[in-house]
């Protein structure tokens, strides 16, 4: 099973993009899924987190402007992102992990964001 990521773009600061991350295949046992991102010259962070299809969490640098959402009939994963900011810039990337302990990684999706 594979990863696709889509949604990413350009935009200007204060916009809006919603990211997707849909399975190829169907995954059982999901215990995590989540949205990690690298901006230029940074290391990857989580953005975003989605345990056991109930709980989320944020970075404080996106609280209040991310939204984490599945659709628990594909399992497909996204990521609304508005009042998008400069520094919002990167490669987004989606993760699953099994409860079996097994870890999917997309294929990352490019945001700009221009000031």
């Amino acid at each position: 099973v594979q990863l696709q990521a889509s949604g990413g773009g350009l935009v200007q600061a204060g916009g809006s993009l919603r990211l997707s991350c849909a399975p190829s295949g169907r995954i059982f046992n999901i215990r995590f899924m989540g949205w990690h991102r690298q901006g230029p010259g940074r290391q990857r962070e989580l953005v975003a987190d989605l345990t056991s299809g109930v709980s989320t969490s944020y970075a404080d640098s996106v609280k209040g402007r991310f939204t984490i959402s599945v659709d628990n009939a594909t399992n497909t994963l996204y990521l609304q992102m508005n009042s998008l900011k400069p520094e919002d810039t990167g490669v987004y990337y989606c993760i699953f992990h099994t409860w079996d302990g097994v870890y999917l990684w997309g294929q990352g999706t490019q945001v700009t964001v221009s000031s």
